[in-house]
Formats: C-alpha cells, structure tokens, sequence
C-alpha cells in the first residue's frame, strides 16, 4: 500500500517533537510507549518516527487509561479489545447490520 493509498489520519506526518508537544507527553514516554508495545508510529527511510492523527488519539485514550491506573499489560489489552471490537463493528455495518430478520 502506498502512503497516497492510507486514510489521511493514518499517515505519520508527527515527528516526536511535534508530537510530545500535541499530546503533553514527553518524548522520552513516547518511545516508551513503543517499546512496550502500545503504539508502533510509521518510520521515514532513515528511521525517524512519524506520528498520525490516529497515534494522537491514540495516546490521548492511553494517557486517560494512565490516569485510571490501568498497568501497561492492561492497556495493552484494553486497546487490543477495542480495535477488534471496532473492527467487529465494521464487519457487522458491512454486511447489511440487522440479521434477525433473515
């Protein structure tokens, strides 16, 4: 997929600076965050993270989970359920929504 091809909220156009400074989280918990696997921002050719709008509101529904005291291990999960709930949504939208009536 090219990057014309990507959602335009998807395309890591951030740099960390930019980032850290929209989101009021340090460069240093951004890397953090990637390391234990909450976030995986797009990389340039040479290796420079680039962050998304989706990254943002990403890390805007991390920090809030922070804030509540949810662990790592566990925002990890939370995040995994709400993309493959998300994504379940999706499929059920897709397909017509309503299959009671069938």
């Amino acid at each position: 997929m090219t990057i014309d091809a990507l959602p335009r909220s998807c395309r890591g156009v951030y740099g960390i600076a930019v980032a850290s400074e929209l989101t009021g989280i340090g460069p240093q918990t951004l890397r953090l965050y990637e390391r234990r696997g909450l976030l995986t921002p797009a990389r340039t050719s040479g290796g420079t993270r680039r962050y998304s709008e989706d990254d943002l509101v990403r890390l805007a529904r991390i920090a809030q989970l922070m804030e509540d005291g949810v662990n790592v291990p566990g925002i990890r999960r939370i995040l995994a359920l709400e993309s493959e709930n998300a994504d379940l949504a999706s499929r059920l939208e897709g397909s017509g929504g309503d299959s009671a009536g069938e």
